[in-house]
């Protein structure tokens, strides 16, 4: 009898992903059954999955944790920060998350984390909550003993979608508040999301308590528009400006957040130096690299 996985976020980047991984997976998807949790049951991405086998449950009633989460096998639990832009309430959806996880006993939780910004810097960047709003949901997990892994996603490819910026002679321009020798590490969200939560879920327990980093390498700057302009054939490169340059183009409301995230990403780094290498020998499957989703966006055409 196949077991059931739930997951949240189901229409979503990463939970697309992970259900598109899974049906496609030639055992996880006889182990497996998907029960895929959206807001909006009836919106044309959650009524596909239904016409391809997936329970979708609706999360808009008080008890709707507690009755997409009972009886579940796994659990896969993305938040949304920039939904409502408010960290308490990402926060209060983790909580509640991790407290019906345990209620009902569930034998494996995956969470996709992100690193403490205020911690991981001392305390000097201290606005970026879409981490650090993460990282408080990861400690509460963990102070749950609800068996659990935490997938810490990468710098998304798609972001480069807005922030190469074409200028009047066709050439791009991609500004950071950084330096040449900054390591981004860069996934293909939609693409390979998946690929890593399989690979959790087939290594349950080895994995137990552990961060799996997601991403297929890290890429300079300087790489990213030298292959930029090798795979779109245009002229590219990359500027280093001021912190006032930078936000000076940016909403109030993002500005320093977006600020601190970059300064994050340059020292001590987005992983803080950690190896790629493990958790990419857990795949069973190549994930994206920068020049492959080059290829094949139509972003840039």
């Amino acid at each position: 009898m196949s077991r059931i996985i739930t997951v949240f976020g189901a229409t979503g980047t990463q939970g697309g992903s992970v259900i598109r991984s899974l049906l496609s997976h030639p055992v996880l998807s006889k182990q497996f059954k998907i029960r895929g949790v959206t807001r909006d049951v009836s919106k044309p991405a959650a009524v596909a999955l239904v016409k391809q086998g997936v329970e979708v449950g609706d999360l808009s009633s008080p008890t709707s944790v507690d009755a997409a989460i009972d009886g579940s096998h796994t659990v896969f639990l993305v938040t949304n920060f920039w939904e409502t832009m408010d960290v308490k309430q990402e926060i209060a959806q983790g909580r509640n998350v991790a407290d019906a996880a345990k209620k009902a006993k569930i034998s494996h939780l995956i969470f996709s984390s992100l690193p403490s910004v205020s911690k991981a810097s001392n305390g000097a960047l201290t606005n970026v909550a879409h981490f650090d709003g993460k990282a408080e949901i990861e400690e509460y997990m963990r102070s749950t003993g609800v068996p659990s892994t935490f997938f810490l996603a990468g710098y998304y490819m798609s972001n480069y979608t807005q922030l190469f910026n074409k200028l009047e002679d066709g050439s791009y321009l991609l500004a950071y508040p950084v330096g040449p020798d900054t390591k981004f590490p860069l996934l293909d969200a939609a693409a390979d999301t998946g690929k890593f939560i399989g690979a959790i879920i087939r290594n349950r327990e080895k994995l137990l308590g552990e961060s799996v980093l997601g991403a297929t390498a890290y890429y300079t700057p300087g790489q990213i528009v030298e292959e930029f302009s090798t795979v779109i054939g245009k002229k590219a490169n990359f500027v280093q400006v001021t912190e006032s340059q930078y936000t000076s183009v940016l909403s109030p409301m993002l500005a320093t957040s977006l600020l601190e995230s970059n300064l994050f990403i340059e020292k001590p780094g987005y992983f803080q130096g950690q190896s790629l290498e493990p958790t990419l020998a857990l795949l069973d499957e190549k994930p994206i690299t920068w020049k492959v989703f080059l290829d094949t966006t139509q972003a840039f055409n």
